[in-house]
């Protein structure tokens, strides 16, 4: 029996390579999910992809979207929180509304459940001009951080994997433009360059209807929240009736802890409870139901954003209240 060719042997090793590495491409990077989001206006945010996923927070922290950092710092109102948030003033409600009052907003979102332990610092890094801060208190004052961004803030390499993922977007958008079967239909998640403002598509996902039966946390916990709550609030450079405290409602929503921190402040929570919402995924709203839900907010709320939006009435903190002589925002 005659032996293979070194030639030929060498030609099948470099197409199995090369087949595996297209498929691992395929099946486990940013190819996994659809590229259909893209817009002169919009970046991929995260892809359900092991060899991708998030993109989003280094893409703030390591400034790889300076247009982006720069709509977020320059908003009249920022909103903060988690993907809850993020989904649920993803709207049309929300777009009418800031455009029948002639302001700017920003949804400063992301994924991962984030809380105060990234956003504290990120505000800090993007020195926001905003006059009102929407805070959604789900999970906002835990004082654990996840692994992800445990990574982003402290891992030397980081910068380097994310600068990676933003390089691949542009072969992405026009490989799957080119040949649409290139791309498959895994989770993604795209984000407005000039609203932050989440677009979702792709993956088999399952939804169930909103609930308000969660447990509350213990009273350890809370005294916690409380006290990072405090803190929070004070480095914020607006007057406190400017800072609206919300909660936007899933399966399960935990509406007695949010009272409790919203107490513990001496503030309102502004958080509509209305009956037949639904959420996609059994975590966040649904399109319709975030539509009803945020225009519902800003009925709630809309006076006090309209009147911190006023020149003066937003007055920095440091020390000048009372005074005539505030800077403002």
């Amino acid at each position: 029996m005659a032996t293979p060719r070194p030639a030929a042997y060498t030609a099948l090793l470099l197409v199995v390579v090369i087949v595996s590495a297209v498929y691992g491409v395929w099946w486990n990077a940013i190819f996994a999910c659809p590229a259909s989001g893209y817009q002169s206006d919009s970046y991929l945010a995260y892809c359900q992809a092991t060899g991708y996923g998030d993109y989003d927070h280094g893409a703030f922290w390591f400034n790889l979207e300076p247009d982006v950092a720069e709509a977020a710092a320059n908003a009249d109102v920022l909103f903060v929180g988690n993907s809850r948030m993020q989904l649920g003033f993803s709207t049309s409600a929300t777009d009418k509304w800031f455009a029948a009052h002639a302001a700017r907003y920003f949804l400063l979102g992301f994924s991962h459940n984030v809380n105060v332990v990234f956003e504290a610092p990120l505000l800090r890094k993007l020195s926001p001009r905003a006059r009102v801060y929407v805070i959604n208190l789900n999970w906002f004052f835990r004082q654990t951080a996840s692994q992800l961004v445990r990574t982003v803030l402290s891992d030397s390499a980081a910068r380097t994997r994310y600068e990676r993922k933003r390089d691949w977007q542009p072969i992405h958008r026009s490989a799957c433009q080119w040949a649409s079967f290139l791309c498959r239909n895994e989770y993604v998640i795209y984000r407005s360059r000039t609203t932050g403002a989440w677009h979702v598509s792709g993956g088999e996902i399952h939804g169930m209807p909103v609930s308000y039966d969660g447990d509350s946390e213990n009273q350890v916990t809370l005294d916690a929240y409380a006290a990072a709550a405090r803190e929070f609030a004070a480095s914020l450079p607006v007057d406190p009736k400017c800072i609206i405290l919300t909660y936007v409602p899933f399966v399960r929503t935990d509406t007695a802890t949010a009272i409790a921190v919203a107490a513990a402040l001496g503030m309102e929570l502004i958080a509509p409870r209305l009956s037949g919402l639904n959420t996609f995924d059994e975590s966040h709203l649904d399109a319709p139901s975030a539509e009803r839900w945020s225009a519902a907010f800003y009925e709630a709320a809309g006076r006090r954003i309209q009147t911190c939006l006023v020149p003066g009435r937003s007055a920095l903190r440091e020390g000048r209240k009372g005074s005539d002589d505030v800077a403002t925002r």
